[in-house]
Parts: structure tokens; C-alpha cells; sequence
């Protein structure tokens, strides 16, 4: 059984979906395929920035009783108290398994056919081999499968150098009385640790660079315990690419989207957003390479259309070995605690209202004022 589409998207979660939902609205035949069956739970810290939430508001606004608001951040560094941020740009807190689901559900009332819960047995020349026996066509493939891309192996052979990702070991511990939103600095080598309570629990992870927590695990148990949440349900890991953005994020009518393409940002976590706008990304280039009548157009209009985000987070990556390196760790630690803009200016960055180059702009302005601080 072979069915033929314009576009196949490899994988139902945040980028996938976004990349379903923009190939439909722009008439081409499209499919979804993910081996889970939706809704399902993913554990994920679940943070919406102000700019992962103007790009789901583009594609299927949430209901409001799917968000939790915080506009209260309390940002530690080993266990010391950096300061706190209030009355900066909102974030808000949801699960996977409704943010997903959510998600899919506008994919498919746009048109995409589901192929949901089919696992995938090869990738091949215009292709796919799925395990119930069919083989549906596609002119173009996006794959938006995750860390562990099936199409990144297809393509490259392993999709990324463990050596070179992050890791992260997450719980879903109860609901509590403490509403806090936390950060911790350092509590993973080159990572943090985040406490986002939910109405339905309170997501707690630490994570980092993987080559440099050999020891996550008792880093892990030490943050529980500090929280006062030891005894939690079982500890969950999972690998993270920030730092590891694909420079060739596909080839020919192949493209590579969201945590796939390693689009993650290394200081702030940042992946929901970059996902949906990589997503969205691809829908554009494969119906601009689709009206073009050339399908292997695609990857050299899609890889030109994410150059601005590839530079954002360029910058992220250098200033990742200065912002958690030994030597400048605890002078960047004053002066986040000193200073109360240095905090509004994070929360600005991460909201996505300030990049990089901006950023560092302004903290250099300020920065030797700290530094001789610091000294006296």
C-alpha cells in the first residue's frame, strides 16, 4: 500500500506539528507519523516563553486554563540566593502531554493525515517503510523526530556526538504550597536547575554539558534534597542538543527541524520556540521548493531561512564557555546579584525581546563597574 504526499513530517511533537500545521495551510498533501499514540506524556520542563507563545497563538492559541503565569523568578547559584526578577516579561508553565496534544489536534483539523502510532522501519528514496506495511511517498521528508533523529541517522550516519550534547535528569514531583519558579546556576557543570511548579505538580531537573556530569545522578539527589523532594517519583533522563546546532540541518528534500537540527539554546534552555519557528520554517521552504516544481530545492531555502536563528545561537554558544567557565563563573554571579537590569536584561532574552549581540552589548557597558566592585 502506497499513498503519496507532498510533504511527510517525522515526528508529532512541537516543531513536527508546527511543520504539519504550516504545510497544510499552504495546500499541500500532508501526513504526520510519530510511534506514539496522542495524547501521550513527555517529561519536559514545559517553559513558554513570551515567543514559544506568540508562535503557538499563530498556529492554535492554547486555552487559558492549559498555561500557568509567572511573572516571579527566584535565580540561585550553588544553593546562594542571586536575586529575584518580578514584574519582567511573563513565562508560562504547561505540560507536554496537553501542549502536544493540543498541538497534533490543529494539525489534523487543518487537513494532515495521521499516521500516529506507527513506528518506522526505514527511510528510503522517496519513502518511508513503516512497520503496519505501508510505504507512503513523499516528495519532501521533515524530519522533527527528536535528539535521537532516525532522520539525522539516515542522513549522517548518527545524529549527534554525545560528547558534544547536554543531558538532563527530570522528575514530576507533586503539586505544592511553594508557586516559586526557581533557577539554579551550577547546579550541573556548564547547566542549572529549575523548579516549575504546575497545578497538576512541579516538574524539578538539573542538567548539562554530558562529557562534563559523570555525576549528574548525585547532583541530582543533592538538588532533590535541597528542595525538600526527596522521595519523588522515579528520575528520568533524557539527552539535550543545546550547543550542538547541525550546521547542515538537512540535504536535498530532506530537512531537519527543532531538536533534530539541535536547535536549543545553551545558556537559557530555550527549545519550545525554536522548534515551532524551525517547524514553521520548513512548511515555508518546502511549499516555496513544492510551487517551484524543484523538491531538492528545499534544504538551501530552508537552511538560508533559520541563518538569523543559527547566528543567535552562535553567539549563545561562545558566550556559554565564558558565562560557566571556573574563571569568570562567580564574577558574572556578583554581578547578577547586584545587579537588578542585569536580571531584567536575561528575562528579556529569554522572553526573545533582546538578542545576544544586544545583550552583550549591555552587559559590557556595565561590566567593569562590577568588576571593580567585586575587587574592593
Amino acid at each position: 500500500m502506497t499513498t503519496a504526499f507532498d510533504v511527510i513530517v517525522l515526528g508529532a511533537g512541537p516543531a513536527g506539528a508546527a511543520a504539519a500545521i504550516g504545510a497544510a495551510r499552504a495546500g499541500l498533501r500532508t501526513a504526520i507519523v510519530d510511534r506514539a499514540v496522542f495524547p501521550r506524556d513527555k517529561l519536559c520542563g514545559g517553559l513558554l516563553t513570551a515567543r514559544a507563545l506568540a508562535r503557538i497563538d499563530a498556529l492554535a492559541p492554547l486555552p487559558p486554563d492549559a498555561l500557568d503565569r509567572h511573572d516571579r523568578i527566584v535565580f540561585f547559584r550553588h544553593g546562594q540566593p542571586l536575586g529575584e526578577v518580578s514584574g519582567c516579561p511573563p513565562v508560562h508553565l504547561t505540560t507536554r502531554l496537553s501542549l502536544d496534544h493540543h498541538l497534533l489536534q490543529a494539525a489534523l483539523a487543518a487537513g494532515v493525515t495521521d499516521l500516529t502510532g506507527t513506528r518506522v522501519a526505514g527511510i528510503e528514496a522517496g519513502h518511508l517503510r513503516l512497520h503496519d506495511g505501508t510505504a507512503p511517498g513523499f516528495s519532501i521528508l521533515i524530519g522533527a523526530d527528536g535528539v535521537a533523529s532516525p532522520t539525522a541517522r539516515h542522513l549522517f550516519g548518527r545524529a549527534f556526538d554525545h560528547a558534544t550534547i547536554g543531558f538532563a535528569l527530570e522528575v514530576e514531583a507533586p503539586p505544592s504550597d511553594d508557586r516559586t519558579l526557581r533557577i539554579d546556576f551550577d547546579a550541573a557543570v556548564a547547566g542549572y536547575g529549575w523548579r516549575f511548579p504546575k497545578s497538576g505538580g512541579t516538574t524539578i531537573g538539573v542538567g548539562g554539558l554530558h562529557r562534563c556530569n559523570p555525576d549528574l545522578g548525585a547532583r541530582m539527589s543533592d538538588y532533590l534534597s535541597l528542595l525538600g523532594a526527596s522521595g519523588s517519583a522515579r528520575v528520568k533522563g533524557h539527552f539535550l542538543p543545546f550547543g550542538a546546532v547541525r550546521r547542515h540541518p538537512g540535504r536535498g528534500n530532506i530537512l531537519l527541524a527543532g531538536d533534530a537540527a539541535g536547535l536549543v539554546d545553551p545558556i537559557t534552555g530555550e527549545g519550545i520556540a525554536h522548534a515551532l519557528h524551525s517547524g514553521s520554517l520548513a512548511a515555508r521552504a518546502s511549499a516555496e521548493a513544492l510551487r517551484a516544481g524543484s523538491p531538492g530545492s528545499a534544504y538551501g531555502r530552508y537552511r538560508r531561512s533559520l541563518a538569523p536563528l543559527h547566528r543567535e545561537l552562535a553567539w549563545a554558544r561562545m558566550l556559554r564557555h565564558l558565562v560557566f567557565s571556573p574563571r569568570a563563573a562567580d564574577r558574572f554571579a556578583r554581578a547578577f546579584r547586584r545587579s537588578d537590569p542585569a536580571r531584567q536584561r536575561y528575562m528579556r532574552l529569554l522572553a526573545g525581546e533582546m538578542g545576544y549581540p544586544a545583550f552583550v552589548g549591555l552587559s559590557l557597558a556595565r561590566l567593569p563597574r562590577h568588576l571593580l566592585a567585586g575587587r574592593s
